[in-house]
């Protein structure tokens, strides 16, 4: 009892939060994520609704900035200490289970067909051999941000449907300076921020290709789809003049600062737009590609069962975790981070779906595709290249492609030879 009220006056005193049951015999579990204000804020509330629920259970909740988080978490649990329940980037499931820091969850709780009939199917790709090791509260896709001032000066009505319209707008929307040099940009454009998932998985999809096969472990876009969606991208600077190769340095911040009408990003941006003082702006679904073709990215973090966790540890654990990926979790994420739901059941209620802000990316989300990444930055890294060689040296678009394809290939051939 002692050493228990020594631990609860110690949890109080350290950086990380820590929310205490009711219960003097409680069994305490640890539950790690990194810091984002809306997170930590979003998660207290839980936590604090979990023990109404569950008096005799503890949860501390402890976070760190993001650049140190995958490290503490990788020391941490093979040396038994740290989360019971971790929450990791959705692209990090194989090095986590690679390393032995997570375990399969339980399928009399988390039944694998029952997972697969409620949550978006992006959800899946944290099943391995038929179990899951991980999922979500809440996923993200993608959206077209549009700066509704500059629409309304340019004399555009709304926002563009399809890729057609899309290149129309942004020329209504771009302007130069006298000497011929862009100085509002009517889209950005960077494959260093979502740009490289806008064209892996929607203009590549949009042009009639599939960007992988063999489960992603094989590239599929050195093709004439992939030559298509590659032409449509680098044309919007190089044919229809409408934007610039780092304008502003990164294309939110063009957005950010009134000088570009459209913008393309994940609903994690939401927030940080919200605070932009002076900026007006709206959200619609991505353009429609030939033939009215749909298609979404979407990515997410989820929370997953560490190894450390055993015993009446590992039960709260499961308890926790199903909480977590209850309806009235997922509802409670989207009020406070603005995250979008995992489940239809809650992101497609009719108050979500039609949301004028967070409705195009829930409508999105029923068309989305989430890439396996082996490795998510060498992987953005060969589409960088690719468009820089085009850019930069003047490579012909299908040369560069297809380096591109031979250059993530091997990316992805390292990988899965381990």
């Amino acid at each position: 009892m002692l050493k228990h009220l020594r631990r609860m006056a110690l949890g109080g005193i350290a950086a990380a939060t820590t929310l205490i049951g009711s219960s003097a015999w409680a069994v305490e579990i640890e539950y790690w994520q990194y810091f984002f204000d809306a997170r930590v804020e979003a998660m207290e509330q839980l936590i604090e609704k979990f023990q109404e629920a569950n008096p005799d259970i503890t949860v501390k909740m402890t976070h760190f900035p993001y650049a140190d988080y995958r490290t503490k978490v990788a020391a941490a649990i093979p040396a038994g200490e740290g989360p019971d329940v971790v929450q990791l980037f959705y692209g990090w499931l194989n090095d986590y289970i690679e390393a032995d820091l997570i375990q399969p969850l339980p399928k009399d709780v988390f039944d694998p067909a029952k997972i697969d009939a409620e949550f978006f199917p992006m959800v899946q790709a944290m099943k391995k051999d038929g179990t899951y090791y991980a999922l979500p509260t809440a996923v993200r896709s993608l959206a077209l941000f549009y700066n509704t001032r500059l629409f309304d000066e340019a004399g555009v009505e709304g926002p563009p449907a399809t890729l057609d319209e899309l290149v129309d707008t942004a020329k209504k929307l771009t302007k130069l300076d006298g000497a011929g040099n862009i100085t509002q940009v009517g889209i950005t454009t960077g494959m260093n921020a979502q740009d490289h998932h806008w064209w892996r998985e929607v203009l590549v999809r949009q042009f009639g290709g599939e960007p992988y096969e063999n489960d992603y472990q094989t590239v599929n876009y050195n093709n004439d789809a992939g030559l298509e969606a590659l032409n449509f991208y680098v044309g919007l600077e190089k044919d229809h003049k409408v934007t610039q190769s780092g304008f502003m340095d990164e294309p939110q911040a063009a957005f950010k600062a009134n000088r570009a009408g459209m913008h393309i990003d994940g609903s994690f941006r939401i927030g940080s737009l919200n605070k932009v003082r002076g900026l007006k702006w709206g959200v619609a679904e991505l353009p429609a590609g030939p033939n009215g073709s749909k298609s979404n990215y979407s990515s997410y973090w989820v929370n997953g069962i560490t190894t450390k966790a055993e015993g009446e540890k590992y039960d709260a654990a499961v308890k926790f975790l199903d909480y977590l990926t209850s309806d009235e979790a997922m509802q409670v994420w989207l009020d406070v981070v603005g995250e979008l739901p995992a489940k239809p059941s809650v992101g497609l209620v009719e108050k979500n779906a039609n949301d004028p802000i967070y409705g195009p990316f829930i409508r999105g989300l029923e068309y989305a595709n989430t890439t396996k990444f082996a490795n998510e930055s060498s992987q953005r890294q060969a589409l960088m290249d690719m468009v820089g060689r085009i850019d930069i040296e003047g490579q012909d678009p299908a040369e560069s492609l297809a380096a591109a394809a031979a250059e993530e290939q091997k990316v992805l051939d390292e990988y899965y030879k381990k």
